[in-house]
């Protein structure tokens, strides 16, 4: 099946639909897909607790956008490996939004002669497909803590070259945490 484009979700000012309940008569969604994001958080969390992992990068959006978690899973696929790989076990890696909002479709012909034969509904509801974050300007997607500036530069070229998975303009925000550690304390 083949997915419609995020352009067909980009409406501004969405109203989020997401109540799920265990009995059935009160839950607005009567099926759901499971969550697509495998993990939200990846790396050494004890080292990032310790303050080993003082740089830290944050991806933010530059405009109220709806994310699919499809879209999350393959750009947290792709960094987390290119992590791995070059810094094992030296890192701290999260996924910020959770996928709340599930996407609705009125499926609908396609291909020659189908506008003759079908003509679809005026304000359909449409059956549930996927789940999607609902982000607002300057929200995070990703938090990633480092060890070292030489860290920060790699995982910004990584952090570059999943930009095109995304629907939004984003931006890479970078600070450095100190930790101040006393005795008298």
């Amino acid at each position: 099946m083949a997915m419609r484009k995020a352009g067909a979700y980009s409406k501004k000012h969405v109203v989020p639909y997401t109540r799920i309940s265990k009995q059935k008569k009160r839950a607005y969604v009567k099926a759901c897909s499971s969550s697509k994001i495998v993990k939200f958080s990846m790396g050494n969390f004890d080292g990032y607790n310790h303050g080993k992992l003082p740089h830290v990068l944050t991806m933010v959006t530059d405009e109220n956008i709806q994310i699919r978690q499809n879209a999350l899973e393959a750009c947290r696929q792709f960094v987390h490996k290119k992590l791995d790989e070059a810094y094992p076990n030296q890192y701290f890696f999260k996924v910020i939004p959770f996928t709340h909002h599930i996407q609705r479709e009125n499926k609908m012909l396609t291909g020659a002669g189908a506008d003759r034969t079908q003509k679809g509904m005026q304000l359909s509801f449409g059956k549930t497909i996927a789940k999607a974050a609902i982000l607002r300007k300057g929200a995070g997607i990703f938090y990633i803590a480092l060890p070292n500036p030489k860290a920060v530069s790699f995982t910004r070229v990584a952090l570059k070259q999943i930009r095109s998975k995304l629907p939004c303009k984003t931006r890479i925000l970078q600070f450095s945490v100190m930790y101040l550690y006393s005795s008298n304390i």
